[in-house]
C-alpha cells in the first residue's frame, strides 16, 4: 500500500509540474509570480478536478515504438497532403461521415492513446469516447461511400494494434491476436 501511495504522489507531482509549465508558457515569461501562481492554480486543479488513476501494466517495446512513430509520421504527411489538395481544389466539396469504432483492447490508457493519435491525423476528429463499450466515434472527412467508412475503421484498428504492440501488456497482445483472428482480419 505504501508503494502505491508513493506512486500516486509521484504522479501528482509530475502532473503539477506540467501544469506549472503550461501556466508559465501561457503567460509568456518565467517569473517568480508566475511560478507561484502556476503552483496555486495547478494545485487547485488537482484537488478540485482529480483525474482517475490510469495504471500502466504494459511494457515499452522500443522496436515496435519506432515502427509506430515511423508509420505515424508517414500517415501524418500523407493525410496532410490529401487535406491540402482538398483545400486548394476549386469547386470540390468534401463529404464527411461519422464512424463508430469499437476497440479490441478497451482499457482507459488504450482508449486515450488511440483517440489522441487518430485525432492528430488531419481529416479525422474524435467526437466522443464511450468508455463503457470501448468505442470511439470519429468524424472522417472526404468519404465517398461505405468502403471509405470501412477504411477509416480499419485504419483506427491498425493504430490501436500498433499502440498495443509498442506499449501494451502481454495479455493485451494475446487479446488483440485472439480478437483479430476471430474476425478474420489481421490489420
Amino acid at each position: 500500500m505504501g508503494r502505491g501511495r508513493v506512486g500516486r504522489w509521484r504522479d501528482q507531482a509530475v502532473a503539477l509540474g506540467w501544469l506549472v509549465l503550461v501556466w508559465s508558457l501561457l503567460w509568456g515569461n518565467l517569473t517568480w509570480a508566475n511560478l507561484v501562481g502556476g503552483l496555486l492554480v495547478g494545485g487547485a486543479v488537482l484537488v478540485f478536478f482529480p483525474l482517475p488513476a490510469v495504471s500502466f501494466g504494459g511494457r515499452l517495446r522500443p522496436w515496435a515504438l519506432l515502427v509506430f512513430v515511423a508509420r505515424f509520421v508517414v500517415e501524418l504527411v500523407s493525410a496532410s497532403l490529401h487535406i491540402a489538395r482538398i483545400a486548394v481544389q476549386p469547386g470540390y466539396r468534401p463529404r464527411g461521415a461519422i464512424v463508430a469504432v469499437r476497440l479490441r483492447v478497451p482499457t482507459d490508457l488504450n482508449l486515450a492513446l488511440t483517440a489522441e493519435v487518430v485525432s492528430l491525423v488531419p481529416g479525422t476528429l474524435i467526437l466522443e469516447v464511450d468508455r463503457n463499450s470501448g468505442t470511439l466515434y470519429l468524424h472522417v472527412l472526404d468519404t465517398h461511400g461505405p468502403a471509405d467508412l470501412d477504411v477509416a475503421r480499419d485504419r483506427t484498428l491498425v493504430v490501436e494494434r500498433r499502440i498495443v504492440r509498442a506499449v501494451g501488456s502481454s495479455a493485451e497482445l494475446r487479446h488483440l491476436d485472439v480478437t483479430s483472428s476471430e474476425k478474420g482480419t489481421r490489420p
